[in-house]
């Protein structure tokens, strides 16, 4: 079993930055997706990022096209931490954001398909004031 643990979130104003953090444990994966979704009330859960590797090699990160050179995903695979740096926030960044995991190498076709994820997180309230 995996047990995924998000930290990070906050307040912060319009332009600022913040880190999310992933904290995986209940084992270790040589291969592996991880990825950021994000919902506000009312609406669907939305992918973020993601980041895959096989090996322990990082072979892709991927972003939804409105976070594209804002946020960043990267792994330190020795603490087993999945981190989602967010840099120049929007309003629109307000969301509860959730880490998720898969155990296998997802195509990049259905990266972005919250329903290939079997691991969540509680997720951690990201809020953008303007």
């Amino acid at each position: 079993q995996v047990q995924l643990v998000e930290s990070g979130g906050g307040l912060v104003q319009t332009g600022g930055s913040l880190r999310l953090s992933c904290a995986a444990s209940g084992r270790t994966f040589s291969t592996a997706t991880m990825g950021w979704f994000r919902q506000t009330p009312g609406k669907e859960r939305d992918f973020v990022a993601a980041i895959r590797w096989s090996g322990g090699i990082t072979i892709s990160t991927n972003y939804v096209d409105s976070v594209k050179d804002r946020f960043f995903i990267s792994r330190d695979n020795g603490k087993n931490m999945v981190y989602l740096q967010m840099n120049s926030l929007k309003p629109e960044d307000t969301a509860v954001y959730y880490c998720a995991a898969s155990t296998s190498f997802i195509r990049t076709i259905q990266i972005q398909v919250q329903e290939n994820y079997g691991y969540w997180g509680q997720g951690t309230q990201v809020t953008v004031s303007s």
